[in-house]
């Protein structure tokens, strides 16, 4: 079988593990789907396969930061220290050991309630930083996923194209 074939394969199912990855943070993200794709550019050489690896780091690139910067503009907003977010990733840990597929989510979210209500003792006042926070949050793993799953998009057209001029 042609190395070429193998790499874009082994491409392709990473960058599936990196899509999934923006959502279920416990794999690796859109650090993957860079990665893979300047990997898999490389290792093609063609125009083609350069040119959707750039604009699918790009894109890539631009979830990620997307995601970082809407969620730390959330938690300046709602001064949610990093304590309590410390706290919420423990219990998304522990959650996901106590309940499968969910548990880091609900552990996450659940720590974090308990952790606003430990430090500010009005427990609307943690309601509201919470629901705020994980409302950014959501919303930057969204923006993240989905350019991650553009970028893995032009990925495809760039098989498709390097494959048929080849």
């Amino acid at each position: 079988m042609d190395t070429q074939i193998i790499v874009s394969v082994v491409a392709g199912l990473l960058l599936a593990v990196a899509v999934i990855g923006t959502v279920y943070p416990i794999l690796p993200g859109s650090w993957l789907a860079i990665a893979t794709l300047l990997a898999w550019g490389w290792v093609l050489g063609s125009t083609a396969s350069w040119t959707a690896a750039v604009i699918g780091i790009v894109l890539a690139s631009i979830g990620w930061s997307a995601s970082a910067v809407l969620t730390g503009r959330s938690l300046q907003r709602q001064q949610v220290p990093r304590g309590s977010i410390a706290v919420a990733l423990v219990a998304g840990v522990v959650g996901m050991f106590v309940v499968p597929v969910v548990g880091l989510f609900l552990g996450f979210g659940l720590g974090l309630l308990l952790s606003e209500y430990a430090r500010r003792r009005d427990f609307p006042a943690a309601l509201r930083s919470s629901a705020a926070t994980l409302k950014a949050t959501g919303l930057g793993i969204l923006v993240e996923f989905g350019c991650a799953a553009l970028a893995a998009s032009v990925w495809t057209i760039g098989v498709v194209w390097h494959f048929s001029t080849r």
